[in-house]
């Protein structure tokens, strides 16, 4: 096992904006990927006649994905930095897979946040700056790419900074919250890894410095166990392995546990991670886990949250939640039943009761029961879930406290849980 503190980051950004290629960048630059690799992949993007596509190749490794030329599923990949062990989950840019975006943040501890100098803010730089920050994301490192397609040119480079500054102040980002502005072109490496000759106008951080004045967040081991299933496997002679990362308390090997909302229980034979045994996991760490016990797979499915079965993870009869309304065509009213994203669950729930419009500069309440929602509002509502799923309210378990909505291929919202009614 890696001793460096480990940290896990997404790249978010436009789809065009250079995450992918960003990524095959800095993978190479910290010889995670080789010479030999990168030659190859020069073969194969040849072959799809993309030949600059090389970097962006080493993360798009489906098939489908390279012929398409876009990201579409979370690729995970791993490498060091001088101070840490990073676990990159690789957020797709395309407009219909925000969805695997959430799952990402939500299980980040910090951001890359790609803009590209030439094209500047787009759609979706500023939906995916509105998920970071509503999904808790506390670290953000602006990355403004493709200096090399505006000649260097640091006014190019100055405006989008400006532009980017004030859009992350408007959603709530605080200065601090804001690590680093980097220049840097990721097709030439320039500020990636190595600090450019052709920028020296800019004294700060590459890339790869920004990196690691990133800072590593408290995890609550002092909290009971609070796992979200990502996925489960059938392992022959392991039975059910299922996967996810530990978001609160500690696993052992030995421990009773909980499967929730089925309330199966077991105890966890063994933990693994980048296929080594651990003696146990803790917040932050992507787990594979065996289970003792009389647990089927229809016990345990992406979205179950395991718990000890002491202190069992809440199910929601219903929750009480502020949500925040990012885009919609219409208005919302009662009874409105949009699909939530709530850590790996994905559940349609009906919006019961709206119960308080709020002002989104004071926080004040504006309106009591309010007829109906619309684009920009903040409001207080009752959600009911139409299936079971497992959550909890955000100042207990933030990780399992905050959601986003989507409906028509978007994202029209977000929010956080404020208080969970628990199933009888």
């Amino acid at each position: 096992m890696v001793d460096k503190p480990h940290l896990n980051l997404i790249f978010i950004g436009h789809v065009d904006h250079g995450k992918s290629t960003t990524v095959g960048r800095l993978l190479y630059e910290t010889g995670t990927i080789t010479d030999r690799d990168m030659a190859r992949m020069k073969e194969l993007t040849a072959s799809f006649n993309k030949p600059t596509f090389e970097f962006a190749f080493v993360m798009d490794s489906l098939k489908e994905e390279r012929e398409r030329g876009i990201t579409i599923d979370i690729a995970h990949r791993d490498f060091q930095t001088q101070k840490y062990y990073f676990t990159i989950i690789d957020a797709p840019g395309h407009r219909d897979f925000v969805k695997n975006m959430i799952t990402g943040a939500s299980q980040s501890d910090a951001a890359v946040l790609i803009c590209s100098a030439k094209e500047g803010i787009e759609a979706q730089t500023r939906e995916h700056a509105i998920l970071s920050f509503l999904l808790g994301i506390k670290q953000v490192i602006v990355g403004i790419n493709k200096m090399d397609a505006v000649n260097y040119d640091q006014a190019k480079y100055e405006e989008t900074k400006r532009n980017m500054g004030d859009l992350l102040k408007t959603l709530g980002f605080k200065p601090e919250m804001i690590v680093a502005y980097v220049p840097y072109s990721a097709q030439m490496g320039d500020n990636a890894g190595k600090k450019s000759d052709k920028m020296p106008w800019y004294t700060g951080p590459t890339l790869l410095e920004a990196l690691d004045m990133l800072k590593v967040p408290a995890k609550p081991t002092d909290k009971p166990l609070r796992l979200p299933v990502q996925d489960v496997h059938t392992v022959q002679g392991f039975g059910i392995i299922p996967v996810g990362r530990v978001e609160a308390g500690v696993m052992k090997p030995g421990d009773s546990i909980i499967v929730m909302p089925s309330g199966a229980k077991g105890e966890i034979k063994s933990i693994e991670m980048h296929h080594q045994q651990l003696p146990k996991a803790e917040p932050g760490d992507n787990v594979g886990f065996a289970i003792k016990g009389a647990i089927e797979k229809k016990d345990i499915k992406r979205g179950d949250v395991i718990g000890p079965s002491s202190n069992p993870p809440m199910v929601a009869e219903s929750f009480k939640a502020q949500v925040v309304i990012l885009k919609h065509p219409n208005v919302i009213t009662k009874g409105y039943t949009p699909v939530f994203h709530i850590h790996t669950a994905q559940v349609a729930c009906t919006f019961e009761e709206l119960l308080e419009k709020k002002d989104p500069k004071t926080g004040q309440t504006v309106e009591q029961n309010p007829q109906t929602l619309k684009t920009g509002d903040i409001a207080i509502v009752r959600i009911k879930p139409t299936k079971s799923v497992a959550c909890e309210n955000y100042s207990a378990f933030p990780q399992l406290g905050r959601f986003a909505i989507r409906d028509m291929g978007e994202t029209i919202g977000a929010g956080i849980i404020l208080e969970v009614a628990p199933r009888k």
